[in-house]
C-alpha cells in the first residue's frame, strides 16, 4: 500500500468558503509501546530503554533517543542526561518530536500488564513535558499495589497552566546534524518515574505511550500569505 508523508498541516472538508466553510484539522498521534521484559536491546521491537537512556516515540523498532536541552537558538542543540538509576527512583521513558507550535489535544497512558521490577515498587507517575521529567504538559499517577504498577488506562491531570501550555508547542531544539529544515522542532517527554526500595527497576510489563496532536498552521487568513481557505 502507498504512503504519503506531508510537510504542512492536513486540512480537510467539502466546504472551503463562505459562512458554512467546515474544513478542519487532521488529529495525529505518535505513540511507543515499552517492554520492560525485553532483553534484546537497542533497536529491537519493545525495547524500554535503560538506565539514563530514553527511547524514540516514533521509530519502529525502538530505538535510543535523544532529550535536548530547551532552546530555540543554541546551535547545535545539547543533550541533556536523563537521571540514573538509583536506590528510591529509577526512570524510563520516551521522546516525541514535534513540529514547532503544535497544539496538542491529550495523552494516552496505557499499561497493558502490570509493571513490576526486581524490588519493592511503592509508585509510579507519567510527567509530560518539554524536558526530561518535566510537567510543563501534565502528569499521570500510577495505581501501584503489592509491588506492581497495575494495568489500564489512566487519565492525565491538567492544571490550568498545563492546558494553556499545550495549546502550542515550545521551540525547543534547534535543526540537529544532517536535518535540513524547519529550523526548530517541539520535543514532548515523557518521562515514567517508579519509586520504591532497593533501585525498583522494571522487569515485566508493558507500557503504550501515545500523544494526539494537531499540526495548525497559524498562515491561514493572514493577508502576507495566501487567501482564506486556499489551501491546496
Amino acid at each position: 500500500m502507498a504512503r504519503s508523508t506531508f510537510s504542512g498541516p492536513i486540512l480537510s472538508g467539502d466546504q472551503r468558503f463562505g459562512p458554512a466553510r467546515n474544513v478542519g484539522y487532521t488529529d495525529l498521534t505518535q505513540n511507543v509501546d515499552l517492554n520492560f521484559a525485553n532483553t534484546g536491546g537497542n533497536g529491537t521491537a519493545g525495547y524500554a530503554g535503560g538506565s539514563g537512556q530514553f527511547v524514540n516515540g516514533n521509530l519502529i523498532p525502538n530505538v535510543n533517543a535523544i532529550v535536548y536541552s530547551p532552546s530555540s537558538s543554541v546551535y547545535p542543540p545539547v543533550a541533556a542526561t536523563p537521571t540514573a538509576d538509583a536506590s528510591t527512583t529509577v526512570y524510563r521513558g520516551a521522546i516525541f518530536y514535534l513540529p514547532t507550535g503544535s497544539q496538542i489535544n491529550d495523552f494516552f497512558v496505557d499499561i497493558g500488564t502490570g509493571i513490576t521490577g526486581g524490588s519493592t515498587i511503592t509508585a509510579g507517575v507519567v510527567n509530560i513535558g518539554n524536558q526530561f521529567n518535566g510537567t510543563q504538559y501534565g502528569s499521570v499517577t500510577l495505581t501501584a499495589t503489592a509491588n506492581v504498577l497495575v494495568a489500564g488506562r489512566y487519565s492525565t491531570t491538567f492544571t490550568g497552566t498545563q492546558l494553556a501550555a499545550i495549546q502550542s508547542t515550545t521551540a525547543d531544539f534547534t535543526n540537529p546534524a544532517g536535518v535540513v529544515e524547519p529550523a526548530t522542532f517541539s520535543q514532548v517527554v515523557m518521562t515514567l518515574a517508579i519509586t520504591g526500595t532497593g533501585t525498583p527497576a522494571p522487569t515485566a510489563g508493558t507500557l503504550y505511550l501515545t500523544v494526539r496532536y494537531t499540526q495548525v498552521d497559524g498562515n491561514i487568513g493572514t493577508t502576507t500569505t495566501y487567501p482564506y481557505g486556499n489551501f491546496d
